[in-house]
């Protein structure tokens, strides 16, 4: 577990690892192109790892350079016999990305339900959708479920979503690569991991036109090219808790490797809370010495929404907000599960928040924490509790470390880089 305590105000600067959620549909843009891709910056937790452990399962082949275990380069092998069993799919919610590079190379895919964090339904039902728009076949079953491809055709493949998924809309955009038909898709969700998506798959050919309505893509003229070389973003989520880090302790600071579309939201959710934030010269600044609090209270809402508030923000930017003036309100449909694993946590620091919905929420601030064992029940959670324990009085200790790791690679160390007095212990 991890022990936590108040200190001085943070500062300095700090790198972010890659993107986990960037890289987790990238390394499977990288399968289903059916091509060598060398991936840049690729995180060392624990999610990614298991994806690449699923690549080589699968038939690819996963290299790193001696030099630079950050880079990953994925190539198909000669071997095209059916897959071994890819029980630890299970695992990660990722795995429903590998649907179409198993199509491309076996004819079909057979896997285990998504796993990952427990907070909400992982609803396989709009991928099946954009499947059979493709005239594939699908099938579930309690333990997993199956997709056969449907025999090579040609012509434009149309379909509108419901709702903007992020998952859904990259597995479109996978399915239409491995066909080389066009795509109109409508209703896209256009966040940032599914932007560097649309960007890779650009650099190899494609036409991408992407508008809020639509998203629309066009095979390349030509035939496969050399070796293509993809970058992973860094990471906005840690780039994100680390800059709530910073803010709650009244700190000055920089946090590098994040691009400044990625983090947009977080910034107008801290210019909100009287927070100065922005992005300079590639570089998240925070200078929350200067913090004039409006005392206007903040509207955290998660948005699938172009723009909108990504939901893994809102987690960290509550256990700031708990330190700050004004009535702050939280809501995260997008993930159902996620306050019934967070707010009991803040519960046991001293927090005082209303429950106003399962997935809505109300507090006040300033409002004064004390330390206490908590637990890490998902990533988001746990990396909520280490801003949290930054501002309580005494020792917070955080268990659930296997969590926490799935989504960072070392933020307990980001975090000490920075002056946190955080450090490993025995149970």
């Amino acid at each position: 577990m991890i022990a936590v305590r108040p200190g001085p105000p943070l500062g300095g600067t700090v790198s972010v690892d890659g993107s986990k959620n960037a890289a987790l549909p990238l390394l499977a843009a990288a399968a289903a192109l059916c091509r060598p891709v060398k991936l840049c910056n690729v995180p060392a937790n624990t999610d990614v790892q298991i994806m690449l452990a699923l690549l080589n399962q699968a038939g690819w082949h996963v290299a790193h350079p001696a030099d630079d275990p950050a880079t990953a380069v994925v190539l198909p092998a000669e071997d095209r016999g059916k897959p071994f069993a890819l029980a630890e799919a299970a695992h990660i919610r990722a795995s429903y990305y590998l649907v179409p590079a198993l199509l491309a190379r076996h004819g079909e895919a057979r896997l285990p339900w998504p796993g990952g964090c427990r907070i909400g339904a992982r609803g396989m039902e709009l991928h099946f959708t954009v499947y059979e728009a493709f005239g594939d076949r699908t099938a579930v079953g309690d333990g997993g479920y199956r997709v056969e491809a449907a025999p090579p055709c040609t012509g434009t493949v149309s379909l509108v979503l419901p709702f903007r998924s992020r998952g859904a809309t990259v597995a479109a955009v996978l399915r239409t690569v491995i066909a080389s038909r066009p795509l109109r898709l409508g209703e896209p969700n256009l966040s940032p991991e599914v932007l560097w998506v649309l960007d890779a798959v650009k650099a190899v050919g494609w036409d991408v036109r992407a508008s809020e309505r639509l998203l629309s893509l066009a095979p390349p003229l030509s035939g496969q090219g050399e070796t293509a070389v993809w970058e992973v973003p860094g990471d906005k989520v840690e780039a994100g808790t680390l800059a709530c880090a910073i803010a709650a302790t009244g700190g000055t600071a920089r946090v590098e490797g994040v691009h400044g579309r990625d983090v947009g939201p977080l910034i107008a959710a801290l210019h909100r809370l009287g927070i100065p934030a922005d992005v300079e010269d590639g570089a998240l600044a925070v200078h929350a010495q200067d913090v004039a609090p409006t005392g206007r209270g903040l509207r955290a809402i998660a948005s699938l929404s172009p723009g909108g508030l990504d939901a893994d923000f809102e987690p960290p930017l509550m256990a700031l907000a708990l330190g700050v003036p004004g009535t702050h309100l939280f809501a995260d449909a997008i993930n159902p599960g996620r306050h019934s694993n967070l707010l009991p946590q803040l519960t046991r620091l001293g927090a005082d928040i209303e429950e106003i919905s399962p997935t809505e929420c109300r507090l006040t601030g300033p409002q004064r924490l004390t330390g206490a064992g908590v637990e890490a029940t998902d990533i988001r959670t746990g990396s909520a509790l280490m801003v949290a324990g930054l501002t309580a009085r005494g020792v917070t200790t955080l268990g659930g470390l296997d969590q926490l790791r799935r989504g960072h690679a070392d933020l307990p160390g980001k975090l000490r880089a920075l002056g946190a007095d955080v450090c490993e212990v025995s149970p």
